[in-house]
């Protein structure tokens, strides 16, 4: 797992959720490699990718979608973050692909949402034929609100997590620099000393 096993521990809490919607997922893409995922979406369904490069070189990644047709409707080139939003005009499974092929030492943790059609209602107010309750209505609102509280918990810790590798990364470069600053003192230091001491060594005269 190498670096990224602490903040994959932090970003447990992200996990892998296959829910109705789709599949929200974070995992580690490794130096020229490539990831793929496939999703069954039926015709006129919006659907949303949304991705994030977390951790790992610049912080970017290619990423393409394709159609069950093997035409690419989505592609970016060492992209950080983007989301794009697609309303399929035919069934089947499509193809959500991440590739650092790129990069030939640089892993990357990279987070992903597939999200297909709208968020699940509540149990029973699905199928709801008559007009809610104003308790019915307030539930309702709250599980909205509660959907909205989830996705900003998740972009935090995603934005924690990176902010977290980017200190790590910074505190080893400032203790690498440190050890060298050090070590370079201590040499110049020991080279003084054997110049000044040859200076008043005493040497001997010869005729």
């Amino acid at each position: 797992m190498g670096y990224c096993s602490p903040l994959l521990f932090v970003l447990s809490v992200l996990g892998l959720f296959f829910h109705a919607g789709g599949v929200e997922l974070t995992f580690e893409l490794p130096d020229n490699a490539k990831e793929c995922f496939y999703q069954p979406i039926e015709k006129n369904v919006t659907s949303t990718l949304e991705f994030q490069v977390v951790t790992g070189g610049q912080y970017d990644v290619d990423v393409t979608l394709e159609s069950p047709t093997n035409e690419i409707i989505y592609k970016q080139i060492k992209t950080q973050f983007d989301s794009h939003t697609f309303t399929p005009t035919v069934s089947g499974v499509y193809k959500a692909c991440f590739s650092n092929e790129f990069s030939t030492f640089s892993h990357k943790l990279v987070y992903m949402d597939f999200q297909v059609g709208d968020e699940l209602p509540l149990p029973g107010l699905g199928e709801h034929v008559t007009v809610m309750t104003q308790m019915e209505s307030s539930a309702q609102e709250i599980h909205k609100n509660l959907n909205s509280i989830l996705d900003y918990q998740t972009h935090h810790r995603l934005r924690e997590a990176q902010g977290r590798k980017r200190a790590e990364d910074l505190n080893e470069r400032v203790l690498w620099w440190s050890i060298l600053e050090t070590l370079a003192i201590v040499i110049t230091s020991f080279g003084q000393v054997l110049i000044l001491k040859n200076f008043f060594t005493d040497r001997k005269s010869t005729y």
